[in-house]
């Protein structure tokens, strides 16, 4: 889920056009645990530092910002710029929570290729199938769409947090909607009334648009095949294999776990708005809450095999070309997208995976390497406006590129 200014993210919220800036003082702040790293690699505490500064002028030089680096030898690399709350001089816990917003989908995606994997489903079954009757009306076919459709964006279905009712009440009316406990069918809904972007067609050729609303269904179909609710079975599938102590889902309970940064945006009338406490995200494509490093662990055992079968691994990373969503290709100009899962290309030759999180006051950018030996994530928190999503890629891209392509110091 993202911020109503871009497709991919108004899932998460709300909130884009409402904002104006206002300054907030901040703290910054940087650590290489006990200093491992920086011995070892051209990539050190300093120039994770120097980069996520960058980051936070990319985001407006009023967000707070953590990263963690994990995969370099010695302890991982850290840095963090900013403060727990708007009139604290506590600074960003190394361990604060978050809202992933769309990095859930990566979570969804590998319970359901798992499943793939047990035969109790496949990524040709159509969505008719698995929820009859469920897509249709307005020109929207579920019979034309299949499982694989909905992981890899490529089923045309309208976003449902494009609707212009679910727009007002996020952005004009998020105090008043804050607790919303709107169920995933009912939001697919709110998509069937509005007219698909393409249908697939058979044989033809691939075309692609960012929908929040695939993600419901991969949830909701997840749930038939699996047995369990999406949310039951992302913790016991992966939340409880890897062990990620601070990874959770909480539905419909608004309360963050301690501790965490509170995030805060700015109203049509100028007032602060403290935007923490929420349940508007508790749905198969935004619902996860986790950390900087659980964040990596799990891409880190994603890429590295440890989740998903070898043929679904490759299934994962299958990716096509964007074609129908201007925005998303302005705001992440490169790379292409496969289950759940972006590729993009590092200036070193290569590339990495990923799924960016935007959501109400919280934008999520994790990173691992093909091998899966190296991951980065960074957490930015809003304390005014949402940030322009072109140019927090950028600064994060740039980030995780000089991460990744770092190499050991010679003669070390």
């Amino acid at each position: 889920m993202k911020t109503p200014s871009s497709k991919k993210a108004r899932a998460a919220v709300l909130t884009a056009a409402l904002l104006v800036a206002v300054a907030s003082p901040m703290t910054a702040t940087a650590a290489a645990t006990a200093g491992h790293p920086a011995a070892r690699h051209h990539y050190g505490a300093d120039e994770l530092r120097q980069d996520l500064a960058a980051v936070r002028q990319a985001g407006g030089g009023d967000v707070n910002v953590l990263a963690r680096v994990d995969g370099t030898r010695g302890a991982p690399l850290m840095a963090r710029i900013g403060t727990r709350t708007i009139d604290s001089p506590e600074p960003i816990p190394w361990n604060a929570h978050f809202r992933v917003a769309s990095t859930t989908k990566t979570f969804t995606a590998t319970v359901v290729l798992q499943l793939v994997a047990e035969k109790r489903l496949s990524l040709d079954d159509t969505v008719e199938h698995w929820l009859p009757g469920v897509v249709a009306g307005s020109g929207n076919d579920g019979s034309r769409i299949t499982v694989r459709d909905l992981l890899r964006q490529t089923s045309g279905l309208y976003d449902y947090i494009d609707d212009p009712e679910i727009q007002d009440r996020l952005i004009n009316h998020f105090d008043e909607n804050r607790y919303d406990t709107t169920p995933a069918a009912d939001l697919v809904a709110v998509a069937m009334r509005h007219r698909p972007v393409f249908v697939p067609e058979p044989g033809g050729g691939t075309r692609w648009a960012y929908s929040n609303t695939n993600y419901l269904l991969a949830g909701m179909i997840a749930e038939k095949a699996g047995g369990a609710s999406w949310a039951e079975l992302v913790e016991r599938r992966v939340i409880a294999r890897l062990g990620l102590r601070d990874t959770s889902i909480p539905g419909l309970d608004p309360h963050l776990p301690d501790p965490h940064v509170n995030a805060y945006l700015t109203d049509a009338d100028g007032r602060r708005l403290d935007v923490t406490d929420h349940s508007l995200q508790h749905t198969a494509d935004s619902g996860v809450v986790s950390t900087t490093a659980d964040l990596n662990t799990f891409f880190r055992a994603l890429a590295g095999g440890r989740l998903l079968a070898a043929e679904q691994w490759r299934e994962m990373r299958r990716t096509v070309e964007r074609t129908d969503d201007p925005e998303d290709v302005a705001e992440m100009p490169e790379g292409t997208y496969g289950l759940g899962l972006r590729r993009i290309p590092l200036s070193c030759g290569g590339f990495y995976y990923t799924h960016e999180g935007d959501g109400a006051g919280v934008n999520t950018r994790p990173a691992v390497s093909a091998d899966g030996r190296r991951a980065v994530t960074v957490s930015i928190t809003t304390t005014t406006a949402p940030p322009d999503l072109a140019a927090l890629n950028r600064a994060t891209g740039a980030l995780v590129d000089h991460v990744l392509c770092d190499r050991p110091a010679k003669g070390r």
